[in-house]
Formats: structure tokens, C-alpha cells, sequence
């Protein structure tokens, strides 16, 4: 079987892939990642994410409130998320978490829709997806008085210290791991750090159209910044820094890929399915 991936977290409805997604699955595919999750940002959003998910077979999504649209929560937002649960391609809650960095939202509303949004994942017994920039300790707190509960987390697009790093697989996290692991300028103590990281708890990602790998050529006009079919190039870099061959990375994190999300090993066509389409309406 050729080498496979699976991109954890690509903004797929991002406005930059409007109209395009197609394409910009179908250049996945050519370069092996064979699946994708599309996160979603505020309760609207995660309709479109899982309609897109319905439209193209290899995309799963998530529902969520981002802590950057935290704002936008009201009393209805719970009900309005719990709701879409038991979409059959729906396979975590989020993106949500803190985000101290720009507070685009107040951090006291960020701090309550985030345990709002954890209780929905305990409801649902469905995987989180989080978001943490320097807001490490709420984020921790929130997450250590709760994290029996949960069934399994993520905190993707890891890119903190160590002490952050320690505090996560203490609490037997799963990270995520995108481009800024390529960028010479803030990155490379990534390079230390990834060493620690299981490697049934390492995942990757795109996290596109944001962060685009460094060591590639700017994008044209035109050109998305950033796609899942760039997920290899990530790769490379990472199975270089752990002198892994780039296969033995790929089924090692596309086996943690499925298993955190809930996804069947591929079938003929190389696709994951997932698990729990049968116990869903």
C-alpha cells in the first residue's frame, strides 16, 4: 500500500478554499493524504464543515466555537452544537480552548464557553480539539479538573515550551504538530521537544490555509497558501529531526490519526470510514 496520511486539521471551509475544495482534495490525494479533518469555528461554521463533509467522502469534521469567536456564544450555542452530535461524520467537538494572544474575545467568556465545550464532549463522548496560545495555565487547570471525563484530546498546532509540553502528555494528550515546526525562526525548539512526544500521541497537520512549510516557495497569486497535499513536506522535516524512514512516520501517526478520531483502516479505495456510522441515524 503506498504511503498515506491523514491532515487533522485543515480549515477546509475556510473562504480561501471556497468553490475549490474539490480540487484541493483531489491534490491531497495525489500526494497521499487520504483523509482530512475540516475544525469548525463558531456554531454556523459547523454546518459548513459538515456539509462539506457530506459532499466529499474523505473529509470528517468537528463542531465548535473557537475562543476567538467566544464572543458569539449565547444561551442557545449548547443546544445548537449538541445537536449535530450524532452526525455521522462528525468526530470531535472544537476548535475550542484559550487564546490570551489576541483576545479577540474577552477571557472571561473564552474561559466559559471552553468548559461549556468540554461538558459537550463528555456528553458525547467525542474527542476534543483545542486551541491554547498563551493561556497555558487556565487552559491546563480547566482541562486537569475535567480530563478523567474526557475520552481523548488534542491540543493541535502545539507550538509551546516544554514545561506546556510536560503538562499535556502528564495528562495523556495527543499533539498536533503543522508547518511552524519547518520555520528556522520560531520553530526549531520543536526540533528537541517532538523527541518527547509518543508516538501514538504525535499527530499532523496543515493547519491551512495558515502556516505555510518555510522551506517551500512562497505562494503565487492565486495559489492557497497552504493545502493538505503540503502535509509531506511537514513530514519530511519531522522524520528527519527523528531519523524515522518518512513510512514508518506516516503509519505511525495515520494509525494514531484513526484511532483518536474513531476512523476504520482504509478500504480499496484507501479511505477511512468511520466507526461509529453504524450506531448513528
Amino acid at each position: 500500500m503506498a504511503t498515506q496520511w491523514i491532515d487533522t486539521c485543515c480549515n477546509l471551509s475556510h473562504p480561501d478554499f471556497r468553490q475549490c475544495e474539490r480540487h484541493i482534495i483531489e491534490r491531497a490525494l495525489a500526494a497521499g493524504v487520504v483523509n482530512i479533518i475540516a475544525p469548525a469555528s463558531c456554531v454556523a461554521d459547523s454546518h459548513k464543515t459538515l456539509a462539506l463533509a457530506d459532499e466529499h467522502h474523505e473529509v470528517y469534521a468537528t463542531a465548535g466555537v473557537h475562543p476567538h469567536l467566544a464572543r458569539q456564544w449565547d444561551e442557545h450555542s449548547y443546544t445548537a452544537l449538541k445537536g449535530l452530535v450524532q452526525h455521522k461524520k462528525l468526530v470531535a467537538i472544537g476548535e475550542t480552548g484559550l487564546d490570551y494572544c489576541r483576545n479577540y474575545s474577552p477571557a472571561k467568556q473564552q474561559t466559559i464557553v471552553f468548559e461549556q465545550q468540554i461538558q459537550l464532549a463528555i456528553d458525547s463522548k467525542l474527542p476534543l480539539l483545542m486551541h491554547q496560545r498563551d493561556a497555558h495555565d487556565d487552559f491546563i487547570r480547566l482541562l486537569r479538573a475535567r480530563r478523567t471525563q474526557l475520552q481523548a484530546a488534542v491540543v493541535h498546532c502545539f507550538t509551546g515550551q516544554r514545561r506546556e509540553l510536560f503538562d499535556y502528555l502528564d495528562l495523556d494528550l495527543h499533539i498536533g504538530i503543522t508547518g511552524w515546526f519547518c520555520d528556522e525562526r520560531r520553530g526549531s525548539h520543536l526540533h528537541d521537544l517532538i523527541k518527547d512526544i509518543p508516538k501514538d500521541r504525535l499527530m499532523l497537520e496543515t493547519d491551512a490555509p495558515y502556516l505555510r512549510p518555510r522551506q517551500l516557495r512562497k505562494a503565487r497569486r492565486g495559489e492557497v497558501s497552504n493545502e493538505p497535499a503540503l502535509l509531506p513536506h511537514i513530514a519530511a522535516e519531522v522524520a528527519a529531526c527523528l531519523r524515522l524512514p518518512l513510512e514508518q512516520l506516516a503509519q505511525e501517526t495515520t494509525s494514531t490519526a484513526r484511532n483518536f478520531y474513531g476512523l476504520e483502516p482504509p478500504g480499496a479505495d484507501g479511505l477511512s470510514r468511520l466507526r461509529r456510522c453504524t450506531e448513528k441515524p
